[in-house]
């Protein structure tokens, strides 16, 4: 069941805050992520910026259930970054721990934005 405006942008502030103190843990061992800095020509300060400017009009799905590591919900957002989507999948990760950054490529499907404004 999707997030409400409510939940996503509580999500969003404990996420932010969280990743303050804590900071990021990037799975780069998928290779569609790391391929995808050296496609866009980002750096990983390129990459955190735009994670940490994720806002409610950027979701498209969650909470997704995370049955890998079971560590916590997996939420999906998307953002525009040099003229490509970017599917960006991060989780809260453990407690007093880093949060998680899964997924950070190129979109390899048409996103839908729940909570974006439809431009007339």
């Amino acid at each position: 069941m999707p997030g409400t405006k409510t939940e996503v942008e509580q999500y969003l502030k404990d996420f932010k805050q969280k990743l303050k103190i804590w900071r990021i843990l990037y799975r780069d061992d998928r290779g569609k992520n790391q391929q995808t800095l050296l496609d866009l020509e980002i750096t990983p300060l390129q990459r955190i910026t735009t994670i940490e400017k994720l806002e409610l009009s950027d979701y498209v799905d969650g909470p997704i259930h995370e049955r890998l590591h079971g560590i916590s919900e997996m939420w999906v957002f998307g953002k525009t970054v040099k003229d490509y989507e970017i599917y960006i999948k991060i989780s809260l990760g453990k407690p007093n721990s880093n949060v998680i950054c899964i997924s950070f490529h190129i979109a390899e499907h048409p996103l839908t934005y729940p909570f974006k404004e439809k431009k007339p």
